[in-house]
């Protein structure tokens, strides 16, 4: 038989599970909120993490920002060496595409991730594409790797055009946590020579391009 529970007995069980749920509500939880919405630049651009060695964290939830585009050159299209033979899925952090969709211009922490997709393989013909059910063409198969370009006037100062870039690894994910930034004869002069606009390739962006006819 179940013994009652009395008037005492009830208050202290209220008085307990209270002091829990005041103590919880006053706990930080590590994992409630993205490291890359906990810093924000004084215009309400989400920053970039970084560490004191200099390597940048790679970004949370970057396949829900703003896509951008996809451009591919693959290596059958290229002598069969094309310098980036995959599709680059391409994403802008949503805080600074707004201020881009505002102005036309990428505000001072703007990030911009490039995750690199292999070509689909599937009894592919000489050209590198495949026949689907939509007809014959090139596909997207498995994720490749992972980078991300940062604008940061006061972290890269002397970068042309205050851009950085970086690898958080050319292979199938899990990709590095961290990266530090390419040297930067590796990335900037070919943006500088042949991006439309501050360093960035426009040209192949029709979401970008139209937030700046916009």
């Amino acid at each position: 038989m179940k013994k009652s529970i009395g008037g005492s007995g009830v208050k202290l069980m209220l008085v307990a599970a209270t002091a829990l749920a005041l103590a919880s509500c006053g706990q930080t939880q590590p994992d409630s909120a993205p490291a890359d919405e906990q810093a924000e630049a004084p215009g309400g651009i989400v920053m970039a993490q970084f560490n004191e060695d200099g390597s940048v964290n790679q970004p949370v939830g970057y396949r829900e920002w703003v896509y951008i585009g996809t451009p591919l050159t693959p290596n059958a299209l290229n002598g069969g060496a094309a310098p980036f033979p995959e599709f680059h899925n391409v994403y802008i952090e949503p805080t600074a595409y707004a201020v881009y969709d505002e102005t036309g211009e990428f505000p001072q922490g703007t990030q911009i991730v490039k995750e690199l997709v292999l070509v689909r393989e599937n009894n592919n013909a000489e050209n590198g594409s495949s026949s689907e059910v939509s007809g014959q063409g090139y596909f997207q198969g498995e994720f490749a790797g992972l980078e991300l370009t940062v604008k940061d006037a006061e972290r890269f100062p002397d970068e042309p055009g205050n851009w950085a870039y970086f690898s958080f690894g050319h292979h199938a994910p899990p990709y590095g946590e961290t990266a530090q930034a390419f040297p930067t004869a590796s990335c900037n002069a070919c943006h500088e020579a042949s991006a439309e606009t501050d360093f960035v390739f426009t040209q192949f962006y029709p979401v970008l391009r139209s937030a700046a006819a916009n």
